[in-house]
């Protein structure tokens, strides 16, 4: 008899079913005693009768969350959790769980949080509990959007190495490796290499993978290894064109969440203000400015509870950075050539992806690699990349960590990451 999945059990009233997962709960009633068992599309009351002399003297043995496969009888109960029990006929232990679990799967009201830390030391068993499915449920959700984005709109997928030659980015902040007789580094995003594939002419191209980032940051929205989005464009006209896509490749993905958990779905086009209007905005909102041409957490926060007032949106693209915060690649504008054609994306106070037109002539790149102190020796495979011809082009690279974090209400971005990797944790 094949496996049904709790979510399943109503379709299956008075027949014989096997369902298998892990032991929820354990009632003794004196001559009955009930089980619930959970997997992971739902939880179900498990009724063990005495008549059931074999399974119900296998009950005292079991413990909280052992693996167990039961073959019983499905039925209409309404007091039963979901208005279903299952009457147990035969019980098989399959992994018998040992009896002091070393943070609780089933938190009791009132009871005292368990520090982060410790769940994460302990994540597999952090991630049973039912709030914690929904990270990576919603997770698939949104990439599905997204993919479909990308499908719909003629991108193709490339795949790009983690280990450089030299650092992109500005050099710092990067993981240091042996590579043989030389040092390599882990790639802080795969920046060059979505530019080389506009240069191949891919034309659009997207990218899901590691990225690596060597911040000594001990904040609720940094860790040192997460999975990035990024996705780049051959012959757009400016950043704004950019912008215009991300919009709706965010709605396609809150679209797809929507069927699995309550979300509100953004309207585009989304609210713009340019860095120098939301300092404005701040100033006379009584928000101080720790840096003059960039915004902290703070501000972050206080530009979206604004943007959430006044245009009722949660998503606010802040745009024309200054080129004293911007990668030596980004372009600039012509008539004001301090400021760069660049966006950051904040979504319910957090940023969430960060995006440009990038430089494409030669001339111009090198010239502003030099003003941000790169070496040219060692961008010549990148440099390279634009001589013979690269059409005018920009991108994005995206957190969705980040997303999962604000879509969830999470205390940390940690908490969105399947294993957590921060400038402490490397276990389990």
């Amino acid at each position: 008899m094949p496996r049904t999945y709790i979510k399943d059990l109503k379709n299956f009233i008075g027949n014989e079913v096997i369902i298998k997962g892990f032991i929820h709960s354990i009632r003794n009633q004196g001559g009955i005693k009930f089980l619930l068992l959970r997997d992971v599309t739902g939880i179900i009351q498990i009724v063990v009768l005495k008549s059931e002399k074999e399974v119900f003297d296998l009950v005292p043995e079991l413990t909280l969350e052992s693996v167990v496969s039961i073959r019983g009888l499905a039925k209409e109960e309404k007091q039963a959790p979901g208005g279903i029990e299952v009457q147990a006929l035969s019980l098989e232990v399959l992994s018998l769980s040992a009896p002091q679990l070393p943070i609780p799967v089933v938190v009791e009201k009132g009871a005292e949080d368990v520090d982060i830390t410790k769940r994460l030391d302990w994540r597999w068993l952090d991630l049973r509990k039912a709030d914690n499915q929904k990270i990576f449920s919603i997770w698939t959700e949104l990439e599905k959007g997204f993919r479909e984005y990308f499908y719909e709109n003629s991108f193709t997928q490339i795949y790009t190495p983690s280990l450089m030659s030299t650092a992109s980015e500005t050099g710092a902040e990067v993981f240091k490796v042996d590579y043989f007789d030389r040092q390599a580094y882990l790639a802080q995003s795969p920046q060059f290499y979505k530019q080389m594939a506009i240069a191949s002419d891919l034309d659009r191209i997207f990218i899901t993978g590691p990225v690596f980032r060597a911040e000594p940051s001990y904040t609720t929205r940094h860790v040192t290894e997460f999975t990035g989005w990024d996705f780049e464009v051959g012959y757009i006209d400016s950043h704004e064109d950019l912008m215009a896509m991300e919009e709706q490749m965010i709605i396609k993905g809150f679209e797809k969440v929507k069927a699995v958990y309550d979300i509100e779905v953004p309207t585009a086009p989304f609210p713009k203000m340019t860095m120098v209007d939301v300092k404005a905005k701040l100033k006379e909102l009584g928000i101080p400015s720790e840096k003059e041409h960039d915004i902290s957490p703070e501000e972050e926060r206080a530009i979206s509870a604004y943007v959430k007032k006044e245009f009722n949106h949660d998503f606010l693209f802040i745009t024309d950075y200054h080129i004293s915060i911007r990668p030596f690649y980004h372009m600039r504008h012509t008539d004001n050539p301090e400021l760069t054609k660049s966006f950051d994306l904040i979504y319910k106070g957090l940023e969430v992806t960060t995006g440009a037109q990038r430089e494409h002539r030669v001339d111009i790149l090198e010239k502003q690699a030099v003003e941000k102190g790169m070496n040219l020796t060692d961008l010549e495979d990148y440099i390279n990349f634009f001589r013979y011809g690269c059409p005018p082009h920009g991108g994005c690279g995206i957190g969705p960590a980040r997303f999962i974090m604000k879509i969830l209400d999470l205390a940390s971005v940690k908490e969105a990451i399947f294993l957590p990797r921060d400038v402490k944790r490397l276990r389990p």
